[in-house]
């Protein structure tokens, strides 16, 4: 039971299709809300305030941060002292979680990634026509291809708040459909999205500044000093790619789960990150994550360059004994754009879609196991 400043027992008027119900107490509306007659986004105001808003800021009705406590309570073993999960064990749950949710899991990549598909397709369409004609068709599959890009853009947010809600659902085993997660994937969508322009803008200027180092010690050629000035500079890069990484490590867990504003986010994904001092390395938060993402990214470069390997193997080649980089490049570039559509590749790019999700099942998994109090 909730009790305001006055010691009194908090409660409120809800208003549902222009009628209003209540005084009730916290009690009152979880039955309402669990017999589907009080929803999120029902209007809902303190009956002590004359302020209306929304029934999901109300504290212990609607909050999907609820998940954590139980959440860690099923992944904590039965010890006096906390036993935090191995990478194994973080992996094998994670691979239950995505088996019994893979219906909402698969519907919300194919909502997220469909356009893109759809952009993709377009663009090789008119690809090889582009150049030489400029008719109306043409120019209208352009403008869609872009139009689909963009709508990709914007539905990541959803797609990153709806994987944190799914995953934290079926690893308490509470069964959560696809319509409801996306309602609350889309309350956190402002949030995320401001969150996912910060954390992969500043990954991307320092992607930038690492093609700069790149551009200096290929100018550099023989000069002694730009060789040192760009080993420099990539040591600096390194430094903080990886600081930055460990500060982002939980900012999705945050936004969503504990519903952290913006800049708590970030804080408490820093402090969480850089937690565990006190424990084996192996068990810290940053180590398993880490080596989480570096299982992750082995898997995309061995279905992104496995068909390509020998071309690549052949490209590396003339690149080092070429005397002219730029003309290797173009023809690199010529081969791409005559290749065209090509199903192994189209198939591959689809299996690293389906199973996109498994990434961000780990992180909550690892998170709530990480959350866990001693």
């Amino acid at each position: 039971m909730m009790l305001d400043d006055q010691g009194m027992t908090e409660e409120w008027i809800v208003r549902v299709h222009g009628r209003e119900y209540g005084p009730a107490d916290i009690d009152t509306l979880r039955e309402w809300k669990a017999e589907g007659r009080l929803l999120p986004g029902n209007e809902a105001r303190s009956a002590h305030s004359d302020l209306w808003t929304t029934a999901e800021t109300i504290p212990g009705l609607f909050e999907v941060g609820a998940f954590i406590q139980a959440g860690s309570r099923r992944l904590a073993r039965p010890s006096p002292q906390v036993q935090h999960r191995s990478v194994g064990e973080i992996l094998a749950e994670t691979f239950r979680i995505y088996r019994t949710g893979f219906v909402q899991f698969l519907l919300l990549t194919v909502l997220t990634f469909l356009p893109s598909v759809c952009g993709q397709l377009a663009a090789l369409w008119v690809q090889p026509t582009l150049a030489t004609n400029f008719d109306t068709p043409t120019l209208a599959l352009g403008a869609f291809a872009l139009c689909m890009t963009v709508l990709t853009m914007v539905l990541w947010p959803v797609y990153v708040a709806g994987i944190q809600i799914l995953a934290s659902s079926f690893a308490i085993d509470r069964h959560i459909s696809f319509v409801a997660a996306l309602k609350q994937a889309v309350r956190f969508w402002p949030r995320v999205a401001g969150l996912c322009i910060f954390v992969y803008g500043v990954f991307l200027l320092l992607i930038l500044f690492g093609l700069l180092i790149a551009s200096i010690a290929l100018a550099g050629g023989s000069s002694l000093f730009l060789i040192f000035l760009a080993l420099a500079l990539l040591v600096l890069q390194v430094w903080m790619f990886g600081r930055f990484f460990i500060n982002v490590l939980f900012w999705q867990q945050f936004a969503v789960l504990e519903n952290a504003e913006f800049i708590d986010s970030l804080r408490e994904s820093r402090n969480l990150g850089r937690s565990g001092s006190e424990l084996p390395w192996f068990q810290r938060p940053l180590w398993r994550g880490a080596f989480i993402v570096s299982i992750w990214f082995a898997f995309v470069l061995a279905i992104t360059l496995g068909p390509e390997w020998s071309t690549l193997r052949h490209y590396f080649s003339e690149l080092t004994t070429t005397q002219d980089p730029q003309a290797l490049l173009q023809q690199l570039s010529a081969t791409q754009q005559a290749r065209g559509f090509e199903i192994v590749r189209f198939a591959l790019n689809l299996l690293q879609r389906i199973l996109q999700p498994l990434l961000g099942i780990a992180f909550v998994v690892l998170y709530l196991d990480s959350r866990q109090e001693p």
